[in-house]
């Protein structure tokens, strides 16, 4: 089983995915979980590469970038672990580029897909969860948490972006979502953290005959 967690700057999906894999530990579910960029050790070189804000990076530096992080990501993380039945979480996948690079920065969805299904060898989620809110509160969320930073700037290349752009992504997302229905479920992420997770249990209970307290 093969899940990914989407979602805008701030949407909450790392802190909802800790309480996640902490119940799957006392469930004795094996389970890997893993993010893009820098799910594989060489992605955690291209980490602060890609989202370092002072990087000064071509729009198709960047994107790839992303597609040679994915490329390793599955090569050496994502499919072994299938092969031997653990479940996969990844904190962002494909779809991150077709929502970021593709709405986002307006390059062409169609070379998106295309690259995307190259560079993954056609590997999608079984199952893609969507963290959706509105931009301002998870601009507003990313604020109040960068404040506590004291002036570190290694992961926030894209939430400096303008809000138009963030507008963007989370319409690009939506729209992967009502283009997906069977893969893709929307969780409400302006909700309380428990509740966020009391979404994401009921999800995974019905697709994936995973129950979790």
């Amino acid at each position: 089983m093969f899940i990914s967690f989407e979602g805008i700057e701030g949407s909450g999906k790392s802190t909802t995915l800790n309480s996640l894999c902490a119940a799957l530990a006392d469930e004795g579910i094996s389970f890997v979980r893993t993010n893009e960029p820098g799910g594989s050790a060489i992605g955690r070189a291209l980490r602060p590469l890609l989202l370092d804000r002072d990087q000064q990076l071509a729009q198709l530096a960047e994107l790839f970038g992303f597609l040679a992080d994915r490329a390793q990501h599955v090569s050496a993380v994502i499919r072994p672990a299938l092969e031997i039945g653990d479940v996969v979480i990844s904190d962002r996948y494909a779809d991150s580029t077709i929502a970021y690079q593709g709405y986002g920065w307006g390059m062409d969805i169609n070379m998106l897909n295309w690259l995307n299904q190259t560079v993954t060898g056609g590997l999608a989620p079984d199952l893609t969860i969507l963290f959706d809110l509105e931009v301002e509160d998870g601009l507003r969320r990313v604020f109040s948490r960068n404040a506590d930073r004291a002036g570190q700037t290694t992961e926030e290349r894209f939430e400096a972006e303008p809000i138009d752009f963030h507008r963007r992504v989370r319409e690009g997302y939506l729209k992967l979502a009502e283009m997906h229905p069977q893969r893709f479920r929307l969780v409400d992420a302006s909700l309380p953290q428990e509740m966020v997770y009391g979404q994401i249990t009921d999800i995974l209970a019905e697709r994936c005959s995973i129950y979790l307290s």
